[in-house]
């Protein structure tokens, strides 16, 4: 199988309307012995390419100019899309208005456009298979990195609930013992001041307010020893899974 075009620059055109898996898969074919070891870095510009291509998605090829930004900036490059199309425009690659996935990998690789497109496919139906073996590989790794560092921060929102349940349970603990101890302190004082009446009034209440259950205390109480078993169940759960998320995102 070859690309459409009496010229190579035709062909790179053909090669740059296929969808952003095929031109994958061309340009692991083209370069196989060069870029194996980068298989699974190709399969990240893959996805994050469908990512940005709101209107098309998977049956895209090609990134305007300020997703192509974002693009870059997902992988840390330095270069600008002006500076990456000054860049191809040097090696001969002119049209270069929307940004496919070959553009990227032609300027990000440096090999040559030339023996990028006049590379047959057909001839070499080993390495086109064992090509999209990986990548399916990758996009299944990829897939279940993604499913892992959701659940990892679900549980990560979850320990947060509860730790600010848990200090929520710990205010309202501490306003109603204030609430008790203050009043305590205050027919205390009352018992030992003043006349004869006033004393004998403050220690029979006094008496009353230690005798009687503080069902807002106890309740705050139960209340707050519930909250502390949520928030080390949840830190705990959302700590496993944040090892496993970065399990899966090292392997």
């Amino acid at each position: 199988m070859s690309l459409a075009g009496a010229t190579d620059e035709l062909k790179l055109q053909a090669l740059s309307t296929k969808t952003y898996k095929e031109q994958a898969i061309w340009f692991l074919n083209a370069f196989w012995h060069r870029v194996e070891k980068d298989a699974e870095l190709i399969w990240k510009y893959v996805h994050r390419m469908v990512e940005l291509d709101a209107p098309k998605g998977a049956n895209g090829n090609e990134l305007d100019e300020m997703m192509a930004h974002r693009f870059l900036e997902t992988f840390d490059e330095t270069m600008t899309v002006r500076q990456m199309r000054e860049n191809l425009r040097s090696v001969g690659v002119e049209r270069v208005r929307f940004v496919p996935l070959s553009h990227f990998l032609i300027f990000r690789f440096g090999f040559d456009w030339h023996t990028l497109v006049n590379a047959t496919q057909g001839d070499n139906q080993a390495e086109v298979e064992e090509a999209q073996r990986r990548l399916n590989e990758v996009q299944a790794a990829f897939v279940q990195v993604q499913a892992t560092a959701k659940a990892s921060a679900e549980r990560e929102a979850e320990a947060k609930r509860a730790q600010e349940e848990l200090t929520a349970a710990l205010l309202e603990l501490k306003a109603q013992e204030d609430a008790y101890n203050n009043k305590k302190a205050d027919l205390e004082r009352k018992s030992e001041e003043g006349g004869v009446v006033s004393r004998n009034k403050a220690k029979a209440e006094l008496a009353q307010h230690l005798a009687e259950d503080p069902l807002p205390l106890r309740r705050a109480k139960i209340n707050q020893e519930a909250a502390v078993r949520k928030a080390d169940k949840a830190t705990q759960i959302a700590s496993d899974a944040r090892g496993v998320a970065s399990a899966a995102a090292n392997q």
